[in-house]
């Protein structure tokens, strides 16, 4: 089952070859200098020469943030780690501020390690299988065969197994792994195309190999240091990577593991990837967390940071300090801003287009002109929620595509902010007011002034 969310439809950041933005591509509609900018930065990620460094995105709510940070992980491919968190996540009960920050680095730093590992690979002539009379041992042999030269081998009970197992019969071209005993089907040879009895409607036909039959071969596998620090901390090793109960990892064991992949690298085995983290709504994190941040941004194996804001002037949390983006001066000083604008109408009307194509809604032109209108007046993620809001409604009508009186009647269904505020006002905003006046005189309690309702506990 496919859910569509609220960002399916970005499929990268929608650049050239010149890394120039594209009026509307893969997902991505306006924005151009933040999408350029983006770009730039990606480019150095993808030459590892950005590490360290962070960014922050800052601009009013629904103009694209997240849209760009996951354009940016897309375009990074699978192989570049990216790991995407709100700030909210790290005030958790099971670890401690710091921890789930360090966390939330090293699942965004890459390791590629490269291991030599020796393959037998050839197509199977025979296999001659003899079991004991009560079938407790098995003995056999294996023969195969390259286009150059043919062996025999001596089977084992688990090489046996294996073989069962895969249900590899002669004329399959298969390779084993001799470190692990690992059995591959690589399809079936070309010379038995004609043995229509052994043929299945997805038997894949491949050429006998040429060559030597002992192979030594090159295998790489990326891992991130997290996974790394998981496996080597808990009894259970990387069970814990499914159970998710990672706990907190001591700083010991991760200086080892950080001697250890420095010496990989210098041996050449490993490769060290930055990844990206990218953490929204940046400015709910306090003061502890900004002063940790300026350290590990420092430290030698640090991604590229990217956070998102959409406050201008707030406090910062943890202080009476008020201060652009809630981020303290001397984080501020290290990062790159990039700005994100309100968009216009015509981009608007684009991104509605290509939500209606997402989630396969149809609108006729008066729904669209009313919705763009509504983008200006409201917000755009008000009326991409009320897309299929009418379109449920037009659904119940039997009609094909959503009209003019479907929108109207979700309007009048579902508030927007503006109008729920105006609805408070008018309907009891006074008694609201009285009743939290009265809990605070039975609590003894009056509120300061000039203060946030976000510490008063």
């Amino acid at each position: 089952m496919e859910r569509i969310g609220a960002h399916s439809h970005i499929r990268g950041l929608g650049l050239d070859d010149r890394l120039e933005p594209r009026e509307t591509s893969q997902g991505m509609v306006g924005q151009a200098k933040a999408r350029k900018a983006a770009g730039m930065i990606l480019k150095m990620v993808q030459e590892g020469r950005i590490a360290g460094r962070a960014m922050l995105f800052a601009g009013p709510p629904s103009t694209g943030k997240t849209a760009i940070a996951l354009g940016m992980a897309q375009t990074l491919g699978p192989d570049v780690p990216f790991t995407m968190i709100a700030a909210s996540e790290v005030f958790s009960l099971s670890m401690s501020k710091t921890e789930a920050l360090t966390q939330a680095f090293r699942r965004s730093i890459g390791v590629r390690i490269k291991e030599e590992t020796e393959l037998i690979e050839g197509e199977v002539v025979e296999i001659q299988i003899d079991r004991s009379l009560t079938g407790a041992t098995k003995t056999g042999k294996l023969t195969i065969k390259t286009t150059d030269m043919e062996t025999i081998y001596d089977l084992g009970n688990k090489m046996i197994d294996a073989l069962s197992k895969e249900k590899v019969t002669a004329g399959d071209v298969i390779a084993i792994d001799k470190t692990s005993g690992k059995i591959t089907k690589l399809g079936r040879s070309f010379a038995r195309s004609r043995d229509y009895d052994a043929m299945g409607a997805d038997t894949k036909f491949v050429q006998c190999p040429e060559g030597e039959i002992q192979k030594r071969k090159e295998v790489v596998h990326t891992v991130s240091l997290h996974e790394i620090d998981v496996i080597n901390s808990r009894t259970q090793g990387f069970l814990a990577l499914f159970a998710g109960d990672t706990g907190e990892i001591k700083p010991e064991l991760r200086n080892q593991i950080n001697a250890k992949v420095a010496e990989w690298r210098e041996e050449g085995k490993a490769e060290i990837i930055p990844g990206v983290l990218f953490i929204d709504e940046v400015h709910m994190l306090d003061i502890e967390c900004f002063s940790f941040l300026n350290r590990a941004l420092e430290n030698e194996l640090a991604p590229l940071v990217i956070m998102a804001s959409n406050r201008g002037k707030a406090r910062i949390r943890g202080t009476n300090m008020i201060s652009p983006h809630g981020l303290p001066a001397d984080l501020l000083d290290r990062v790159l801003i990039v700005s994100t604008s309100q968009y216009s109408k015509e981009d608007i009307e684009q991104i509605i287009k290509i939500r209606c194509e997402e989630e396969d809604v149809s609108l006729t032109p008066e729904a669209m002109a009313i919705l763009s209108n509504l983008a200006t007046e409201t917000t755009l993620r008000y009326v991409l929620n009320l897309i299929s809001c009418a379109q449920m409604l037009a659904r119940k009508r039997k009609a094909e595509a959503v009209g003019e009186q479907d929108v109207r009647r979700a309007y009048d269904f579902f508030f927007d902010e503006k109008r729920s505020v105006q609805y408070i006002q008018e309907a009891g905003m006074s008694l609201v007011t009285d009743l939290d006046e009265n809990d605070r005189r039975r609590s003894g309690k009056t509120k300061p002034a000039g203060d946030d309702a976000m510490d008063e506990s």
